[in-house]
């Protein structure tokens, strides 16, 4: 390696096993930065690649990434440092090296720790390189807490964790999905330009009064009457589309009926079949749940956008490989949607006989419950899917990957760490919303109220 270059360099980062297995091209994500995998990363790589699991598949993805980058290279080239690949978005951006370390000649610098383990050997590579690039940073990255307790004991100045996945890992960090303007917000407004569009006017108002807009988002002012929702923007003008605050809580979905502005707004979002991707986010019995069903059982049966409602929610793992539990797909995931069957009956409750209503309306909707490990594109074809995760957990299964080739989907899911975007990439959708209903009111707190994405 060159020791001038790394003598200026900000970063260099080792990267541990479980940082390749968990996502295998995170050495592509350090953007300037310098890349460390060492010969005891490869060898670990090598073992998990033939085992009769899962993670071998993303063992041999990680491999064959790292060989696409460094297959035309040298020997030298390799301990040196290979470019790695340009970014797409900006080309023109300075790149790290990736760099092979062979870490078995390096002097055992550390004490205490059995000398054959591979955390250690890799532990004792970012110890060597830290001593050996003084003026360098030298952060070791891995997924295992207790190495990175390990390795902080053993004199590393540097350790975290891989977070690139987890951009956002707090809803409160999201955008509220509206910005409150102070005073009457046409007192602010000079030259206006009006069009109607149906039953819509769409008001073209001056970019610098809100600079900052996103897709999608809501404008509400201090009258306590204006509400619209940003349809469009350039440089120079923001398209509005006027609502009111009235004719926000006037919607209604299946019976159902705002008791705020912000459920208000949640519906708005909810039943606009143009906008595909919606993030309600709230604390317990703010209405999530209720809305979420409300609005899909609306347009299914009442406009008939859509031809079926399914629901599914990731099982516990001693319940992944439900194939294995007897009963129908539906009966094994009924415990797991109780949330479902639940707000059904609250939907229904001033009816004669609840139950039956609720059943009825099970089949009218074609309401299907699935497990996410058997659903296909070709499962939600024409329909509103409620992706119900457990809290606490970090899915694969994401809206990235969750754009099918199919049309006319309205999908609405709950989760706290999906995201994988930026802030300022997810609202600059304009198939998404953002919205937080803020109130509670009388349900007591429970584990599926964190946080719900419709999409």
């Amino acid at each position: 390696m060159d020791q001038d270059r790394h003598a200026t360099s900000s970063k260099m980062y080792v990267l541990d096993t479980n940082v390749l297995l968990h996502e295998p091209l995170a050495f592509l994500s350090f953007q300037e930065h310098d890349v460390i995998v060492p010969m005891t990363v490869l060898e670990e790589l090598d073992h998990i690649k033939d085992r009769k699991r899962d993670v071998s598949r993303d063992a041999r993805v990680a491999i064959r990434a790292l060989d696409e980058v460094l297959r035309d290279a040298t020997p030298e080239q390799m301990l040196q440092g290979v470019l790695l690949p340009s970014n797409k978005r900006a080309p023109e951006a300075p790149r790290g090296k990736l760099i092979i370390v062979n870490d078995h000649l390096f002097a055992d610098s550390i004490s205490g720790l059995p000398g054959d383990e591979n955390d250690h050997r890799i532990i004792n590579c970012a110890v060597y390189l830290q001593k050996q690039y003084s003026d360098a940073k030298v952060v070791l990255v891995t997924k295992d807490i207790n190495m990175r307790l390990k390795a902080k004991g053993a004199g590393l100045h540097y350790v975290e964790d891989y977070r690139t996945d987890q951009l956002i890992d707090d809803i409160t960090l999201l955008t509220s999905g509206y910005k409150k303007i102070e005073g009457d917000f046409w007192q602010h407004v000079g030259e206006c330009e009006t069009e109607q569009q149906g039953r819509d006017a769409l008001h073209h108002v001056a970019r610098e009064l809100v600079p900052d807009v996103f897709a999608n988002e809501y404008l509400l002012d201090d009258s306590g009457h204006f509400a619209a929702r940003v349809v469009g923007y350039d440089e120079a003008h923001i398209t509005l589309k006027d609502l009111g605050v009235e004719r926000l809580l006037a919607r209604s979905a299946w019976g159902v009926k705002p008791k705020n502005i912000y459920q208000g707004m949640a519906m708005d979002a909810l039943l606009d079949p143009d906008i595909e991707l919606v993030l309600l986010t709230g604390p317990a019995g703010c209405g999530k749940t209720i809305l979420a069903l409300a609005a899909a059982l609306e347009m299914i049966i009442e406009k008939g956008i859509y031809d079926k409602l399914i629901v599914t929610r990731n099982t516990p793992e001693i319940a992944e490989s439900i194939g294995f539990l007897p009963g129908t797909e539906e009966e094994k995931m009924a415990p797991w949607l109780a949330a479902i069957t639940d707000s059904l009956e609250v939907l229904h409750k001033g009816d004669e006989n609840p139950i039956s209503s609720r059943n009825y309306i099970m089949e009218k909707a074609n309401i299907q419950f699935k497990s996410v490990n058997f659903m296909r594109g070709r499962s939600i074809q024409n329909a509103v899917v409620i992706l119900q995760p457990r809290i606490g957990d970090i899915l694969k299964f994401l809206p990235p990957c969750f754009y099918w080739p199919v049309e006319k989907v309205k999908r609405i899911s709950k989760k706290i760490d999906y995201l994988s975007y930026s802030e300022q990439s997810l609202n600059n959708k304009p198939l998404l919303k953002i919205c937080n209903l803020q109130e509670k009111y009388n349900t007591k707190p429970s584990n599926d109220s964190i946080f719900w994405e419709a999409a």
